[in-house]
């Protein structure tokens, strides 16, 4: 059930229907190489939540693409979202969100460069009380599927245009994928700028840029429709099963709970609650 497409009579049952949950699909709009669209991370956000609510009933949120890639800022259409701004107006979004009954808030990333945005974010609604709980959802595949997800792959699917993405956007969007564009002088492949830190497990914010500058890691060459649809009918049997532990678990609301009955009877209040958490 998305979001967009219910009408307000319609949103109530809806919201039982889902048992509380609402998909938030986090994407961005930057380049992917030379022949993906902008909106690759968005198009693979909304075809997998689409697919796992299909498994198992959900509310799926609006495309949310205010996430960040500022690593991308040097590339034409980026949307780069400043860092304070980009926490605010998502943790607007998710009271809102729980405003409107939904109080069990899933994340569904397709954009790497979230990783540490949504779990540093996760880890921030321990700021102050609220009634709703932030589940950040990145299930592996199955045992069932994963062998044979693995064994399609030539490159595999760790990769930013490269085999894997391809093959979903050539799954859910053919005609956006330019293949004329596709290159065969490895300008996927890592350019090891930062090598000598990297060693030594050390690393900056410029990491992305120094080994990817046109954003374009892997090679996409070896991709087809039919790898990105068995690949993303796989993710989604994972989500719609994570979304049924979401749905029965009571656990992770009274922990917080518990939680901020203590952290009020200790008297002391984290410098983290102005942004606003609400109750």
């Amino acid at each position: 059930m998305r979001w967009e497409e219910l009408t307000g009579d319609q949103f109530p049952q809806a919201a039982a229907t889902a048992e509380g949950v609402c998909l938030l699909p986090l994407s961005c709009i930057e380049r992917h190489a030379h022949h993906m669209p902008m909106g690759t991370d968005m198009f693979i956000a909304r075809e997998l939540c689409n697919r796992a609510a299909a498994l198992e009933p959900a509310i799926i949120f609006p495309d949310y693409i205010f996430t960040q890639i500022l690593e991308a800022r040097h590339c034409a259409g980026t949307i780069g979202i400043e860092a304070d701004l980009m926490l605010h107006l998502l943790d607007n979004v998710c009271r809102e969100i729980a405003r409107n009954g939904l109080k069990k808030i899933v994340f569904v990333n397709a954009h790497g460069g979230n990783t540490f945005l949504i779990r540093f974010f996760a880890q921030i609604q321990l700021a102050g009380p609220r009634d709703y709980v932030i589940y950040v959802a990145e299930p592996g595949l199955l045992p069932e599927d994963k062998p044979s997800i693995d064994a399609q792959w030539t490159y595999g699917a760790s990769d930013h245009a490269g085999e894997g993405e391809t093959s979903m956007i050539l799954s859910i969007r053919p005609e956006l994928v330019r293949r004329d564009q596709l290159r065969l002088d490895g300008e996927g492949n890592a350019l090891g700028r930062l090598k000598h830190l990297q060693e030594m497990g050390v690393s900056t914010a410029i990491w992305w840029y120094a080994d990817h500058p046109t954003h374009y890691s892997g090679d996409a060459n070896p991709a087809t429709a039919e790898k990105g649809d068995k690949y993303l009918a796989a993710r989604a049997r994972a989500l719609a099963k994570a979304m049924r532990v979401i749905k029965d678990d009571t656990e992770a609301l009274r922990l917080q709970n518990e939680f901020f009955a203590a952290h009020q009877h200790g008297g002391s209040h984290s410098r983290l609650e102005p942004l606003d958490a609400g109750s």
